[in-house]
């Protein structure tokens, strides 16, 4: 399906017809859609040379000359060709990872500014309904024009397609959608259902609904815009670059390095950039104050609690560095002589929850605890992997626990269930996510696993009064 394409300045005289008029070039409106193919320019045009600045050359003679009437083809054609072969520029290729180094201390505004100099119609916002709406009113403070397209799942909040339609208003502008293909979609639900991702990891729904819809919109441009940061998920996105050769997606040439990705807002840290929108009064997702921090599709995202990191209300019930959809994958960076089969580092991390009065349990201790029926004491405890931030960041919670339950009554144990004995938590210890802690009560042959996110002493206390 074509999609309309959407541009915004703080004046309409550049824009004709949906295109972008430039400099130097014909006013005739330039068609270009995200996901579909580009008509070709007149054929009259004159022939240029494009260099990596985007300047044109016009040394270049025109190929549609009319020769004399007693000039030769032939010989004009040879000089033709001799000339051209004289004046063609060398094109050289960028160096993004030298330019990144040059606006590392950029601000977002003069990073958004570069990006839509160098690329003009051919680079787009991705804006997913969050607050990446900052992106939008950067692009709207250069006074360039500029696009931006969005993937609509199909699963969103009600809320987010309000919020879509009060930021075209807003800004004066129109997203541009791009919708997963039907036919997938129903394969994939008649098939395994409507939530199958909960029981098999979200990665196959986000490829059908977000991934393959986006990889079409990419193929339509030479660059995007995102608004990662490193902040928000310090496992996949602590180095990113604000800006980088995409590598993962393919642009509008195809091939490996075909696409750019900016990112504006990679320094810049959650609160300033909610500062900037209060301060600028733009509109903004009435999820956000709901407790909704990070937004995605409505079975997917949940609200967090306070304290809580703002990627943990998204796909919950998964391991924290499974926490992305395939959007930005190039982001983790991985290096396979320190990977195991599972894909987990095997570089050393000190092992964490370290009170004396914990019991470390091995596999054959943790079975051995399942097969008791009538336990002398009840116990509580939690699957972990040292590496995992949600783990540590209740760390000195749990040891807390520990030694307040010491000679209680109440063994307080861990269990690392990654790597190896990953697929045995999940199969018989309820593993969902790290962490994830269990009760085992005196006369029960099951553990009780604890519900909550609040992971305080407190909380930890009250649950195992309810069960014990």
């Amino acid at each position: 399906m074509a999609m309309s394409v959407n541009v915004s300045s703080s004046s309409s005289s550049g824009i004709i017809n949906s295109g972008f008029s430039r400099s130097g070039v014909s006013s005739e409106p330039k068609v270009s859609r995200i996901g579909s193919l580009r008509l070709l320019d007149r054929v009259n045009v004159a022939p240029v040379s494009l260099n990596l600045s985007g300047k044109r050359s016009s040394s270049v003679k025109p190929l549609n000359a009319e020769p004399k009437a007693k000039d030769s083809m032939i010989p004009l054609a040879a000089t033709m060709v001799a000339e051209i072969a004289e004046e063609v520029e060398v094109v050289e290729i960028e160096d993004f990872e030298e330019l990144a180094k040059k606006l590392e201390n950029a601000s977002p505004l003069e990073i958004m500014d570069k990006a839509l100099e160098k690329y003009g119609n051919d680079i787009a916002i991705a804006f997913s309904g969050a607050e990446d709406v900052a992106l939008i009113e950067y692009a709207h403070l250069t006074g360039r024009p500029f696009r931006v397209f969005s993937l609509d799942t199909g699963r969103l909040n009600p809320e987010t397609y309000r919020f879509f339609d009060a930021v075209e208003k807003h800004y004066g502008i129109r997203i541009e959608y791009m919708f997963p293909d039907s036919v997938e979609v129903q394969g994939l639900v008649r098939s395994k259902g409507l939530f199958s991702f909960y029981e098999d990891g979200h990665q196959e729904c986000c490829r059908v609904r977000k991934v393959r819809p986006l990889r079409r919109a990419l193929k339509g441009l030479k660059a995007w815009i995102t608004g990662q940061r490193k902040d928000q998920s310090p496992g996949t996105r602590s180095e990113i670059p604000v800006v980088q050769v995409d590598p993962v997606f393919e642009g509008l040439d195809g091939g490996v390095g075909s696409l750019v990705k900016w990112n504006p807002v990679a320094n810049v840290e959650g609160n300033d950039v909610w500062n900037f929108l209060r301060t600028m009064d733009v509109p903004v997702n009435t999820l956000h104050a709901a407790g909704y921090t990070s937004i995605g599709c409505e079975p997917c995202t949940k609200a967090v609690l306070p304290g809580q990191h703002e990627r943990e209300g998204r796909w919950w019930w998964e391991d924290a560095k499974a926490k992305e959809c395939g959007l930005h994958k190039g982001n983790v960076k991985e290096n396979t002589a320190d990977a195991n089969v599972n894909g987990e580092s095997k570089t050393a991390v000190a092992d964490i929850f370290k009170s004396e009065n914990l019991v470390t349990l091995s596999r054959q201790g943790i079975e051995n605890l399942m097969k008791l029926d009538n336990r002398k004491e009840p116990w509580i405890v939690v699957l972990y992997a040292p590496w995992c931030p949600f783990c540590q960041a209740m760390e000195a919670s749990y040891d807390e626990l520990a030694d307040k339950l010491a000679g209680s009554g109440i063994k307080v144990a861990k269990f690392r269930a990654d790597g190896d004995q990953k697929d045995f938590a999940k199969q018989e210890l309820q593993l969902g996510s790290f962490p994830t802690i269990l009760v085992f009560p005196k006369n029960s042959s099951r553990p009780i696993k604890y519900p909550s996110e609040k992971r305080d002493v407190d909380s930890l206390t009250s649950f195992l009064n309810l069960v014990r």
